[in-house]
């Protein structure tokens, strides 16, 4: 008879996409029944036929998922079972004794991918051009639901959880004194943790801020009426897949997970507006760093999956609680919705670095790693004494 395995255990992971899953997404994609152009000459229907074309035809043709998954499975990459799930998540440890410990988590419709270029900077700066004294040991979960993390099977995962999750994570790790940072998704899991103040937790960095007063102001400032405009461009215009996979994530799963083309557009319309682009999304992210993320979504199948990560937090603001414990933040200047100063202070009482770049968007680790590498080293170096 053999032993249970322990739920602590923490076990090796490779990725592996057999393939007749490959064969079968180019199938799936040279059949591709594509919908009557859009009848505008923007994108304000959505993503533009022409585009996704264009899009389609690299996935089928020139992109390499091969390239991808080797380059995944170069880093260490694991799962442990959590609160009944397994968490996948990567753990690449500095070479520096000291280094901190440091949780990267991703947000919607991002995934491990985006922080991929963040590892070795982040773990080895002396290689990079940096100081060795601020090494990080960097670990990278995927969200539940998302990626190779297993799939909840019932209600419940809310941010909270998942912060309670990545609190359990870091101690079964053997880390005592560790920080977390994250953006979208990933900021309000990070802020989650902010607000729990878990033991070891000494700071949090955020690219994304919740920082919302509960009531607006009748009197706003310049920057607090443009913070204003951009929210309702924000839960408007821009917010119909949020709406969607906050109210119906399962009829999201059907529309996706029969077809590839719809994968990657309902991806790739994210991308294209909340980036900091000149008319394209391919003006800030590559074609392949895109088809990386998206391909991630269609082997793991987790349209659905990701998607409920909206429904179970659908009563959520983006007012976001007030943090005591020290909080870094960095503004990227193409962010939407794009929080003014003032209210960020009021929000993180502790506010140890106030960062400004000079360009990207919502998806900053994507964007501009090099700049986000920068700000996590300055805002949590004073955390290190």
């Amino acid at each position: 008879m053999t032993a249970p395995t322990p739920p602590t255990l923490i076990r090796p992971f490779t990725v592996s996409i057999p393939d007749s899953e490959i064969d079968d997404l180019k199938q799936r994609l040279a059949r591709t029944r594509w919908p009557d152009p859009e009848t505008v000459g923007d994108w304000s229907q959505g993503v533009r036929v022409e585009n996704a074309r264009s899009l389609v035809d690299h996935w089928e043709r020139r992109y390499d998922w091969r390239r991808f998954e080797s380059e995944l499975n170069r880093l260490p990459q694991f799962l442990t079972e959590i609160d009944g799930l397994d968490i996948h998540f990567i753990h690449v440890r500095s070479k520096n004794p000291h280094a901190m410990p440091l949780i990267l988590t991703h947000g919607w419709p991002g995934s491990i991918v985006e922080f991929l270029k963040l590892i070795g900077p982040l773990t080895d700066p002396v290689s990079f051009g940096g100081d060795a004294a601020d090494s990080f040991d960097v670990v990278v979960p995927s969200l539940p639901g998302f990626g190779f993390s297993q799939k909840p099977t019932e209600t419940g995962w809310t941010v909270s959880r998942i912060a309670s999750a990545w609190a359990e994570l870091m101690k079964r790790l053997g880390y005592t004194r560790w920080a977390a940072q994250g953006g979208d998704w990933g900021a309000v899991v990070t802020t989650a943790l902010g607000a729990m103040q878990p033991e070891g937790l000494v700071g949090i960095h955020l690219n994304t801020q919740y920082a919302f007063p509960a009531q607006i102001p009748d009197t706003l400032s310049p920057e607090q009426r443009h913070a204003v405009e951009t929210l309702a461009l924000y839960t408007g215009d821009l917010g119909g897949s949020n709406h969607l996979q906050a109210t119906k994530p399962e009829t999201v799963g059907f529309a996706l997970a029969d077809s590839p083309a719809g994968q990657a557009a309902w991806i790739y319309e994210k991308f294209q507006s909340k980036t900091d682009n000149h008319g394209l999304a391919e003006d800030a992210l590559s074609t392949d760093d895109m088809l990386d993320a998206i391909s991630l979504y269609w082997f793991t199948n987790s349209a659905a999956s990701s998607a409920r990560i909206y429904w179970e937090n659908k009563s959520g603001t983006l007012a976001g609680p007030k943090l005591t414990l020290p909080v870094a933040v960095t503004v990227f200047p193409r962010d939407i919705p794009l929080l003014p100063r003032s209210w960020i202070e009021d929000t993180y009482s502790n506010l140890i670095h106030y960062g400004e770049a000079d360009k990207g968007g919502h998806f900053a680790a994507l964007e501009q790693p090099d700049i986000l590498v920068s700000e996590i080293r300055t805002g949590l170096r004073t955390l290190r004494s």
